[in-house]
């Protein structure tokens, strides 16, 4: 959009935060460092990989040789149910030192006992299994927990000490900052509007079509007008949805299917196994009023030009606010004529 094609700012209405537009830049020479990029074909099954079906795990732990899902207690998780102060305070009532106490529970969800098959290469009904596992362990964890955090890093440049495809759950009773902060922005907006921020946001987006990679009955993905990573992506809920245990089986099935597209996209980009870190953010069950709300999911992926060269957030960015290059439109063309046959079955001559 020409209209764009010079340096601006634009606000996140989520955070308030903004980020540093300046599209002049991603013509200049990179020099910088470069990742290498993962090119060869996993097996189905590893015998050493601690998530494979029937393999023993690092606490000893055997896996039972599960069929479809598979979610346990994360062996290593950065909360659990027991903390060694139950009170909340300050250190010697100094509140330049403040702390509370923590406790949830880390589970870690198995998408397939494929070890070669990430999100993109699962079938609908595969994906869908793996939505309702979400869902089923949402519901669980939130009848204790106010705070129910749903993600995934996928591949090495994102931190994933394991390759076979797997996702996260943490639940605690805190509320985190960013739904913290998200809360408030959204609060504010439906006191002054009395509609859903996302609602209307969505709607706009849908209209306009410029910034949306894929639709469908219910659920929408794009491109946000605000977007930070270089090919960062917003799934919303486009029907009254606040909490992930409010995703019918029906809703289920269209996001199975709303996510292998948007993924199988992201792949054929740069014919890779595109990385990203991906998670969830549903309405705190603890909220006397949760209107202001609606489910939606962020993909923030690090690949910038190549499936080799990395966007890194330094300098600028960790000082003073985000900026990025490659403008969220530009962002948005590329993603949109990506292919949605895969790559790999391509490449196989398969539809």
């Amino acid at each position: 959009m020409s209209e764009f094609e010079y340096t601006h700012r634009r606000k996140n209405p989520l955070t308030g935060d903004w980020v540093l537009v300046s599209p002049h830049r991603n013509n200049r020479p990179w020099l910088g460092a470069t990742e290498q990029a993962s090119t060869e074909s996993l097996p189905s099954y590893v015998e050493d990989c601690p998530l494979c079906p029937g393999n023993n795990r690092a606490n000893d732990a055997k896996n039972p040789d599960y069929q479809d899902t598979f979610v346990f207690v994360n062996d290593f998780g950065a909360l659990n149910s027991q903390t060694t102060k139950e009170s909340n305070g300050s250190a010697a009532d100094d509140e330049l030192f403040t702390f509370e106490a923590a406790r949830g529970e880390c589970r870690v969800v198995c998408f397939s006992p494929d070890h070669s098959k990430t999100m993109p290469q699962l079938s609908v009904a595969e994906l869908t299994k793996v939505v309702t596992t979400w869902r089923e362990n949402y519901l669980e964890l939130a009848s204790t927990y106010a705070n129910v955090h749903i993600f995934e890093n996928k591949g090495e440049i994102m931190g994933c000490s394991q390759p076979h495809p797997h996702g996260q759950i943490w639940a605690h009773q805190h509320t985190s900052s960013e739904i913290s902060k998200k809360g408030s922005h959204q609060a504010a907006y439906y006191g002054r509007h009395q509609t859903p921020l996302l609602a209307n946001y969505i709607d706009k987006e849908l209209a306009d079509g410029t910034r949306v990679i894929c639709s469908n009955e219910h659920w929408a993905a794009v491109v946000p007008f605000w977007a930070a990573w270089p090919f960062e992506t917003l799934v919303v809920a486009r029907q009254d949805i606040r909490q992930f245990g409010q995703v019918s089986d029906e809703h289920a099935v269209t996001l199975a299917r709303l996510l292998k597209e948007l993924t199988t996209r992201y792949d054929n980009v740069f014919n890779c196994s595109f990385p990203y870190s991906m998670g969830w953010h549903s309405a705190p069950t603890n909220l006397a009023d949760d209107s202001h709300w609606r489910l939606h999911a962020h993909f923030y992926p690090p690949l910038l030009r190549s499936a080799t060269v990395k966007k890194h957030m330094v300098g600028y960015e960790m000082l003073a606010e985000s900026q990025r290059d490659l403008s969220a439109e530009t962002a948005a063309a590329i993603l949109q004529k990506a292919s949605t046959t895969h790559y790999k079955q391509a490449a196989q001559g398969k539809d």
